[in-house]
């Protein structure tokens, strides 16, 4: 499970080394909005960076919660990453400004949406703790989630966010919940019947002491 981190981490890399050793530009492979052509980005945009920088940036937090992901979540994980890059680029190219919209940061706003609420929806302490460590490393990214800067794509931040917290919901019930103790049968337990009421049981051959 943990080729899947490193895969995707080195894929966006190979991309960006393409680019730069071949002299290509990738950008007209991401979203544009409300464009045909533009839907191909859905796919493609989270593979693609602009600069080293902003690749640097979502190298590191793809890395740990996409890792978080696959340990923690494993019998969902696939389904959060396929569902999830699918249905962040979507709601991307439906809201988003009139420009290309690239890099893997709305995949990283859906793995911290999912990975934090996951933990509190599923009520188990473990998730929880996993919950509190992502929003203690990666809680100020909240704040990229509204119109901040010109050139970072809030909304594909947004997207991501918004689908890691539906998908959390919706897969609250899957691979690791909350357990339930049921208490076994006990000898005590038989003293009562089944309205609660206490069973006076009589004994077969009471012993009875006489007087000498």
């Amino acid at each position: 499970m943990f080729w899947i981190p490193i895969a995707f981490v080195f894929a966006i890399w190979f991309v960006y080394w393409f680019e730069i050793q071949y002299n290509f530009n990738f950008n007209k492979y991401g979203i544009l909005p409300r464009e045909f052509s533009g839907l191909r980005g859905v796919f493609f945009s989270p593979f693609i960076h602009s600069d080293t920088q902003h690749l640097f940036n979502n190298s590191i937090p793809l890395f740990v919660l996409s890792l978080c992901l696959m340990y923690f979540y494993e019998k969902v994980a696939y389904k959060v990453l396929l569902i999830g890059l699918v249905l962040t680029g979507l709601f991307t190219w439906i809201i988003a400004r009139e420009s290309y919209h690239i890099g893997a940061s709305g995949i990283v706003y859906l793995l911290f949406s999912f990975v934090f609420f996951s933990g509190i929806f599923k009520n188990h302490f473990r998730l929880i703790a996993v919950s509190l460590i992502t929003i203690f490393l990666y809680g100020s990214m909240i704040w990229f989630v509204f119109p901040t800067e010109g050139r970072i794509s809030w909304e594909g931040h947004l997207s991501g966010f918004v689908v890691g917290l539906i998908l959390a919901f919706l897969f609250r019930r899957k691979g690791l919940v909350k357990e339930e103790y049921k208490f076994s049968q006990t000898e005590f337990d038989l003293l009562f019947d089944e309205n609660g009421n206490l069973i006076q049981e009589q004994e077969e051959n009471p012993v009875i002491n006489a007087d000498e």
